[in-house]
């Protein structure tokens, strides 16, 4: 399965915390990471007193189930140190699950695709660079079409 995969992180060093959590991924057995995006500096999103934050999203492939997939995402979180101070806050390191191929999924734990990603260009912009032409399975709309432009990202070379 090709999962799509948000990272974000606003506390302590950002692009040592992103590289950390991918070269994290990297080791699960049997993953490859097909692509990872650049590095996007964006403003907080939801709880807007906090620092900036460093997102990116990586393509992968594996044969975990979601659900499966997502517990060893949040052992990944817990391993880097990460704690949940609030709703939105600040973060070591966060990673979602944004697609898995063109799989609509629901449970308690997990929705697929992430339920508000077309709402957060720090999401879609890195996507819109190694995925253009991902069509959300649910809106039907590509990646490029759901960019809104607005979330002030700034792409870090």
């Amino acid at each position: 399965m090709n999962y799509f995969l948000g990272l974000g992180t606003n506390i302590g060093d950002l692009s040592e915390n992103l590289d950390i959590a991918i070269f994290n991924l990297s080791q699960i057995k049997d993953v490859t990471i097909l692509k990872k995006s650049s590095y996007y500096k964006t403003k907080p999103w939801g709880y807007k007193e906090q620092e900036d934050f460093l997102n990116a999203v990586v393509l992968l492939i594996c044969e975990y189930e979601p659900e499966d997939f997502l517990s060893i995402l949040r052992d990944i979180e817990s391993q880097m140190g990460k704690k949940i101070i609030c709703k939105w806050g600040p973060r070591l390191i966060d990673i979602d699950i944004l697609f898995c191929d063109d799989l609509i999924f629901e449970s308690e734990k997990l929705i697929i695709p992430h339920p508000r990603l077309h709402e957060r260009d720090f999401v879609l912009l890195p996507m819109l660079e190694i995925a253009p032409d991902f069509v959300h399975p649910v809106l039907k709309k590509k990646i490029g079409e759901m960019c809104l432009k607005g979330d002030l990202c700034l792409k870090l070379e």
